[in-house]
């Protein structure tokens, strides 16, 4: 048997184009596809990050500023990515490609959760990361993540919550049975003895996650639709 046979030729630049890419493809114009097919190529494996200005992002793909723009809002409109602008014009934004839509295992952020400070800030980040959490993170919350880190509440426990409790939040604002964001951490304390209690899988909390993504896609679209029109979200 040719033992080269499946082989590839640049292993280097190969990325692993699954499911992820296929919803992809099914959902973006031609140009954001090609942008999000150029961001999976140069983002960190570990992460689905990358650094990257309107300019570097020009040149690779040879379209205009302006289409360059228009691209990168539908990537953040059917929630593709998480774009964090540039500081100032001299400095480079931050894209990160969601889990939905990307097919490798991300690292976890390296913020250490074995002080009260760390897991404070990795719970801050949590809930920043959900659109349908609409405040600040508040000196309350801060105290409520404080006294779960003395009760030994572990970090992934509390995500686990934040996924169950966003889950929720966005079934319930696409069927219009809620029109309020959630604006305190308080929101998922019990929600967090719940998770505690029901000692899923891994793969539970994946699945779930995925879901979250395409709900929080979902109502996204559902916002700009009525915003479009003039209604109320």
């Amino acid at each position: 048997m040719n033992e080269r046979v499946g082989k590839l030729k640049n292993p280097s630049g190969w990325f692993a184009a699954g499911r992820e890419v296929s919803r992809a493809l099914g959902l973006l114009s031609d140009g954001a596809f090609k942008l999000y097919i150029h961001l999976c190529l140069k983002a960190d494996r570990s992460t689905g990050l990358l650094s990257a200005d309107h300019g570097d992002l020009v040149k690779a793909l040879g379209k205009s500023r302006r289409s360059i723009v228009t691209y990168l809002e539908e990537l953040r409109h059917h929630g593709v990515c998480r774009i964090q602008p540039a500081a100032n014009q001299h400095s480079a934004g931050e894209i990160e490609i969601c889990d939905g839509f990307w097919p490798y295992e991300k690292a976890r952020p390296s913020t250490k959760t074995d002080t009260v400070a760390g897991y404070i800030e990795q719970t801050r980040r949590l809930l920043g990361a959900r659109r349908c959490v609409g405040s600040a993170f508040t000196p309350a919350d801060e105290r409520l993540a404080a006294a779960l880190f003395e009760r030994k509440v572990l970090i992934e426990e509390v995500e686990h919550a934040v996924l169950l409790g966003c889950a929720r939040k966005y079934v319930a604002l696409i069927n219009h049975q809620s029109r309020d964001s959630i604006v305190s951490f308080s929101y998922f304390q019990n929600i967090i003895e719940e998770v505690r209690e029901l000692k899923m899988s891994g793969e539970y909390w994946r699945h779930l996650q995925m879901r979250v993504d395409r709900l929080e896609q979902q109502w996204a679209q559902m916002k700009a639709a009525a915003a479009a029109k003039g209604a109320p979200a």
